[in-house]
């Protein structure tokens, strides 16, 4: 499994992937977001599924750009990736299900291209179809998406900040690291300012931010603490007037 979250908020785009793979009973570390830089052309693009599939549709990909196709928006490129992946469904799904695999990569693609107005974020399906994320869809999770999802809605809106973003999406990835074993440390790390046609990417170990894991963890259990009781005492008293009828 997987954890790769991308946010988009109106300053600009904050994306964050774990790096564990699992195969087996072994894990073991590679990164998952890749980036692609040049005038006026900055993209990313995070995936959950096959690690084999994602290789060889990010080379074909890469192959397209290195021999001069231009996008000069981002929903291009994502078509574009789109049709890689479909090559590659046409050359390797029927093998892969043979032998028990599903083919299911599901990708996250956020940027901003010489033409766009504004950054944007895409989720592309297996199939080649995609959809953009927009106000009231502030964020999209591919991978290990159950345990994370609640901060994200209960904090983020179109407005958040991006320091806002990057704070509440490691706390989404903390809160599914504790949950599950295959996902976890180091995170990769991509912020976007919108029109800057710059990412910068940072790479977080778990000796980087494990003091922050550990206050907020104890930060909730102080808020649990802190939420009345009395509203419980309803309940509480049936279950004791049950316990003298009994006696």
């Amino acid at each position: 499994m997987t954890y790769c979250l991308g946010i988009k908020v109106k300053d600009g785009l904050v994306a964050i992937a774990d790096t564990r793979v699992t195969s087996g009973t072994d894990t073991t570390e590679k990164k998952k977001i890749y980036l692609y830089q040049k005038d006026k052309y900055s993209l990313f693009i995070m995936t959950s599924g096959l690690r084999s599939v994602r290789d060889k549709a990010v080379l074909y990909f890469k192959e397209r750009i290195d021999e001069g196709i231009e996008h000069n928006k981002l929903y291009k490129a994502v078509n574009d990736f789109g049709e890689q992946v479909k090559r590659v469904a046409r050359e390797d799904k029927d093998s892969l299900e043979a032998s028990g695999f599903k083919f299911n990569l599901n990708t996250i693609i956020g940027g901003q291209l010489k033409d766009d107005e504004e950054h944007k974020l895409f989720l592309l399906y297996p199939e080649g179809n995609w959809v953009e994320l927009g106000q009231g869809a502030p964020y999209v999770i591919v991978g290990n998406s159950g345990h994370g999802k609640a901060i994200l809605n209960r904090t983020l809106t179109n407005d958040s900040s991006m320091h806002l973003a990057l704070k509440s999406g490691f706390l989404s990835f903390d809160s599914t690291r504790v949950s599950a074993n295959d996902v976890d440390f180091p995170i990769d790390v991509v912020l976007y300012l919108n029109n800057s046609f710059e990412m910068i990417e940072q790479r977080y170990t778990k000796k980087d931010l494990e003091n922050i894991s550990e206050q907020w963890a104890e930060e909730l259990k102080t808020a649990l603490t802190k939420i009345p009781d009395d509203w419980m005492n309803t309940a509480f008293n049936k279950m004791n007037v049950s316990n003298e009828d009994e006696l």
